[in-house]
């Protein structure tokens, strides 16, 4: 098992890397080259960038999940691709997507970016709170304590 992080607007990155080494899992963090940072490089956690082209972060993260990985994303259609992979999917906000929801999702995303063409609005995220991190890392941990193998 391994941990990749969509990292381009994670929140949550100090939380992944607590968790990470708590438990001493592999974990990789993918962003493009506009989010340029070595905050993972000094706590010793992989980092990948990629291209600034649309989807370069989603294409490196899918093309590396397996069966039993935990992706890390705010994205419906990432969170789709590594359900379909075997992994598991987990927003920043500590929903673990599933296979029952994420077709939900996906079209709720499908008809919110229709009004955004169509010249429409939509509203922003809620501010993040700390209740937000604690459902986070109680989801990441409960995701990997389910799913280690002793």
């Amino acid at each position: 098992m391994k941990i990749l992080v969509d990292s381009d607007a994670c929140p949550v990155k100090e939380i992944i890397i607590e968790i990470a080494k708590k438990y001493d899992i592999e974990t990789i963090f993918i962003c493009s080259l506009n989010h340029y940072s070595n905050y993972c490089e000094i706590h010793n956690i992989e980092t990948i960038y990629v291209d600034n082209v649309f989807q370069s972060a989603d294409l490196a993260i899918i093309n590396r999940a397996i069966d039993g990985d935990i992706v890390i994303t705010d994205d419906f259609g990432l969170a789709a691709m590594a359900l379909s992979k075997g992994a598991y999917a987990l927003s920043f906000n500590g929903r673990i997507y599933d296979d029952k929801q994420i077709d939900d999702l996906l079209n709720i995303r499908h008809h919110k970016l229709r009004l955004l063409r169509s010249g429409g609005r939509n509203k922003g995220p809620k501010k993040r709170s700390k209740k937000d991190d604690d459902l986070f890392f109680a989801s990441l941990e409960r995701l990997i304590k389910a799913n280690m193998k002793y």
